[in-house]
């Protein structure tokens, strides 16, 4: 259709506000971000130098309530600024995601108090934020796990341990998950904020990671740590709900993650193969590489557009009391999709890279390694096959 008037069609979904986000941070990333991500992943510390350069941007806060000092942007605003710094560098893209996923229970369940005490630091980056949930015999079935919080004069107590705790040792603020009393005699899991400083919480293991290797990732040991009444989230026995809804949204920055380690991945190897020649010409030139990049290429786009859907219907159901299975189903999607693609278009890429795409003078190799953990965090991809079969339209009874 011509004429004048007639709005040029955005592929992308996105508004004219995200596009010029978006360019602003890929130029960030591409520009302060990127020269760091070798030595990151090299020598697996953690990059504080980073933190403080995604909080001077308002990275860190981006997705937080405006009400706390946080950017109050949507999800798919949020999931662009994750995919575009992990086009880059994976351990930097997975700081804004956990970020963000240690803030959500606090954004879905805490009171209007608790929000301004505990996520204003946060959106300013002061403190960093992390998720406790996963402990070493509950990991896909969370619900077994076994950390206790006793009743006690003033609050709680917990005893137990969490694993593979991303930013554990480094967050000021853990959303921890443990088992109450029931009136039945029983436990049901409830959800608390507690201090990373608070006496009796340690740090065990940091863990040696394939990927992702500046992110810190540790055991957490809780012996007897107290924790102040007002610091319970939600009512005892709402834990299991305020986690799994946190997974709803949260698992939309894992996606982003796993599509902008795909998209670097795709970028780098198309660069590579106009420049490599074989046989008297560019390898770009032969059929059976374009090939590869074409189906790379389509993947990608497929799970963008996934993606930015799922965003959208997620943000439009809000902070519910329950999930709907369409969001559920959304959301499982999204991380399945966008994950499984990172593992298969960072193979391909070290593919085209040949022997170069195996030692780490080139990114594709780090990348190859940085996208298998999005294909088992925040729920494993199996899990997700399962998630998102009981939300098909018609599968839940009643």
């Amino acid at each position: 259709m011509d004429g004048e008037g007639v709005e040029r069609v955005r592929v992308s979904g996105l508004t004219e506000e995200q596009e010029l986000f978006r360019a602003s941070v890929r130029r960030f990333a591409e520009e302060r971000v990127a020269p760091r991500a070798a030595e990151i992943d090299r020598t697996g510390e953690f990059p504080w130098d980073i933190v403080h350069l995604l909080a001077e941007q308002g990275l860190l806060g981006l997705g937080l309530p405006e009400a706390c000092g946080g950017g109050g942007a949507d999800l798919l605003t949020t999931a662009l600024a994750i995919e575009e710094v992990s086009r880059v560098c994976a351990t930097s893209g997975v700081l804004v995601a956990v970020q963000h996923l240690g803030s959500l229970p606090i954004m879905i369940a805490g009171t209007p108090e608790q929000q301004e005490r505990f996520l204003s630091p946060v959106a300013r980056g002061e403190w960093l934020a992390a998720f406790a949930l996963t402990e070493p015999e509950a990991g896909s079935d969370a619900a077994a796990g076994t950390t206790r919080a006793d009743p006690v004069e003033g609050g709680w107590l917990l005893r137990g341990t969490k694993v593979f705790i991303t930013n554990g040792g480094v967050a000021r603020v853990l959303v921890v998950f443990a088992k109450t009393p029931t009136p039945d005699g029983g436990r049901a899991m409830s959800a608390f904020i507690v201090d990373g400083e608070a006496p009796g919480l340690k740090v065990g293991r940091i863990e040696e990671k394939l990927g992702i290797r500046g992110s810190q990732t540790a055991q957490l040991l809780f012996e007897d740590v107290f924790v102040p009444r007002d610091q319970l989230l939600g009512q005892p026995g709402e834990g299991f709900k305020i986690a799994m809804r946190t997974l709803d949204r949260s698992r939309l920055g894992i996606a982003a993650q796993a599509l902008g380690i795909a998209q670097g991945a795709f970028d780098a190897a198309l660069a590579h193969v106009r420049q490599r020649r074989q046989f008297g010409r560019a390898i770009a030139d032969f059929q059976g590489i374009q090939w590869m990049l074409a189906d790379m290429a389509t993947q990608i786009e497929a799970g963008r557009q996934l993606l930015y859907r799922a965003c959208q219907v997620v943000e439009a159901a809000g902070f519910g009391p329950t999930a709907s299975p369409e969001v559920t189903r959304f959301s499982a999607m999204a991380k399945l999709f966008c994950s499984d693609t990172a593992m298969r278009v960072t193979t391909d890429a070290v593919q085209l890279f040949g022997g170069y795409g195996y030692i780490r003078d080139y990114p594709v190799e780090r990348m190859m390694r940085d996208a298998k953990i999005t294909q088992i965090y925040e729920g494993t991809n199996q899990v997700q096959r399962m998630v998102i079969f009981r939300n098909l339209p018609g599968q839940r009874e009643g």
